[in-house]
């Protein structure tokens, strides 16, 4: 069983629902205040569960897919009443649609890092175990999936690594023969996976898949602690819903930017929600300072 780090190793069914609850949050409300814990939070666990490679991820997939929402959106939207100028064509440049490219470059971030946690929590045997039974073809179909990318990318590492010990592939070379050699690489990736996707379906035979009355053996029990956390959240899911409901976090973009942050059921929400996203790094820190209190 992969266990990245404590909450990890809760049951399923809680690794299950608490990002179903932090991602379905993430892309629904577009209030800035939750936008922006949503992402600080998605940063803050993904650091947990990768740790200096946390970084290299930001900095590659993040920081790109920011700043190209946010300058993409102004391009396209001019829905706003502040017009700042006006672009060659004539359309112009608004506030507002800045503001909103903002907002909507925090959400797409916040998502791609809570989805990026949830590929490391979420294992396949955990898919299997959560819909086996409920939706068999799509759950192996979807474990299948997310476990083949990366396994794909080590084996492309791998052949490419093989390729430079044997000096068929130079650190420092031009650029056309690196596109050769990356095009060779992932030819031998995708022979590779076909064989090993024969390999897989013949085990899978083998052991008996899609066989009348065969059973699954499971690892999983749901403990005190299990049932604890999934009271805590969803109380805290429930807070944040409720706060939603009276509209408490509503917030307009267009026409213009009106909405409200400051208030008492807004800081009760922004807190339940903080507390929410913050669940697995609570728990990683306390589980982290009883094992070093215990020696």
């Amino acid at each position: 069983m992969k266990q990245t780090d404590e909450f990890s190793g809760f049951h399923p069914i809680v690794n299950f629902i608490y990002f179903a609850l932090i991602i379905g949050f993430s892309m629904v409300f577009m209030h800035p205040v939750m936008l922006f814990i949503s992402l600080i939070t998605g940063i803050t666990y993904h650091g947990v569960l990768k740790g200096k490679k946390s970084l290299l991820f930001f900095a590659k997939f993040c920081l790109p897919l920011f700043f190209l929402t946010m300058i993409i959106n102004p391009a396209f939207n001019h829905q706003g009443t502040i017009i700042l100028l006006y672009f060659p064509n004539g359309n112009p440049l608004t506030f507002e649609s800045m503001i909103y490219g903002l907002a909507a470059a925090t959400m797409l971030t916040a998502v791609l890092l809570w989805f990026a946690c949830f590929t490391e929590v979420m294992s396949s045997d955990k898919f299997i175990y959560l819909f086996g039974k409920i939706i068999p073809v799509m759950s192996l179909v979807l474990s299948m999936t997310l476990r083949f990318i990366p396994l794909f990318k080590k084996k492309i590492d791998e052949i490419r690594d093989a390729q430079r010990s044997l000096k068929k592939e130079a650190v420092n070379e031009s650029i056309l023969n690196k596109l050769k050699n990356a095009i060779s690489v992932f030819s031998i990736g995708v022979s590779w996976a076909l064989e090993h996707s024969i390999d897989v379906s013949d085990s899978m035979k083998a052991r008996g898949y899609g066989l009348k009355g065969r059973t699954a053996f499971s690892i999983y029990e749901f403990k005190r602690r299990d049932r604890d956390a999934l009271a805590i959240m969803f109380l805290l899911g429930l807070l944040v819903v409720s706060n939603a409901l009276m509209g408490n976090l509503t917030w307009r973009y267009f026409p213009s930017i009106r909405g409200k942050y400051l208030g008492v059921y807004q800081t009760l929400a922004y807190t339940a929600y903080f507390v929410l996203c913050l669940i697995p790094t609570i728990i990683d820190k306390a589980e982290e300072h009883r094992w070093k209190s215990l020696r």
